[in-house]
């Protein structure tokens, strides 16, 4: 794929995963082991309150082909088929699921030096249309979405989004909700590797005139040991702790709880996936 401004998604990720990823409320156990002919499989069981579910997964990729198969245990399978650069700079994607056939999707991403194009079509009697594209370059990009909803024929949301990033920053800024929400958001990375970061993240939403700001962070401790924390103005903390126990295994500890309602139980969770 050439290099370029990156798909609309890609607007404001980098502050959305330091704020949200890893932030657990489940205990979720997982193997990962890879054969020689290249085929990745991974068992997963989590705990969730007092209901367990696992599922298993095998992804498979031979030149510009990937192939990612989950089979859980309420008997659900996904698949999803990619391919790239069918047509140049391209990559097409099928997601099929079943037994519920109608939430499968068939999107085709298209990339160029100054521009990026994403179309997704829902696989139904009345499929959704998503439409994405985004101008610029790596260091500057601004872009939209939109969604039509076919049985309606009515626009389900429309998204607007503008992104500035440095060698060791990024700030971005989305109008989103048809216009009902604005969201800006700055991360400044304080070491080479990015692991140790600052973020800041204010979300207006004008239709109940509330305000949510965020502040958080990273600080890699040492090489194999990584402490996250946010805190926002209606009093949520949240902390991870993750360990790199051996080589690309990590243990992942999570804690969140309110700190205006300590009477409130603290939400803890826990992640121990093993890869060889």
């Amino acid at each position: 794929m050439s290099k370029g401004p990156g798909l609309f998604s890609d607007i404001g990720k980098k502050a959305k995963d330091l704020l949200t990823r890893d932030y657990l409320s489940d205990h979720k156990f997982s193997v990962s082991t890879y054969s020689e002919s290249g085929v990745a499989l991974t068992t997963s069981t989590v705990k969730k309150g007092g209901y367990s579910s696992g599922d298993v997964a095998a992804q498979y990729l031979y030149k510009n082909v990937f192939v990612d198969v989950k089979v859980d245990t309420d008997s659900n399978i996904s698949t999803i088929l990619a391919f790239s650069d069918i047509v140049p700079s391209s990559k097409t994607i099928a997601t099929l699921k079943y037994p519920n056939y109608e939430s499968g999707k068939l999107e085709l991403q298209y990339f160029n030096p100054h521009t990026s194009l994403s179309a997704a079509v829902g696989l139904n009697q009345a499929p959704p249309i998503d439409f994405s594209f985004t101008l610029g370059t790596p260091t500057f990009a601004l872009g939209a979405e939109a969604g039509y909803e076919t049985s309606s024929g009515k626009l389900t949301k429309y998204t607007a989004g503008i992104t500035v990033t440095k060698p060791d920053s990024c700030a971005s800024v989305i109008l989103g909700e048809k216009g009902d929400t604005i969201k800006a958001s700055y991360i400044h990375f304080l070491d080479q590797l990015k692991r140790s970061a600052a973020v800041g993240e204010i979300t207006r939403k004008f239709s109940t005139n509330e305000n949510t700001f965020t502040v958080g962070g990273s600080c890699a401790i040492d090489d194999l040991t990584l402490l996250k924390v946010k805190l926002n103005n209606h009093g949520s903390l949240g902390a991870v702790l993750q360990h790199e126990v051996i080589r690309k295994s990590l243990l992942t500890l999570s804690s969140e709880f309110d700190t205006k309602s300590l009477d409130k139980t603290p939400r803890f969770g826990v992640s121990l996936a093993l890869k060889p």
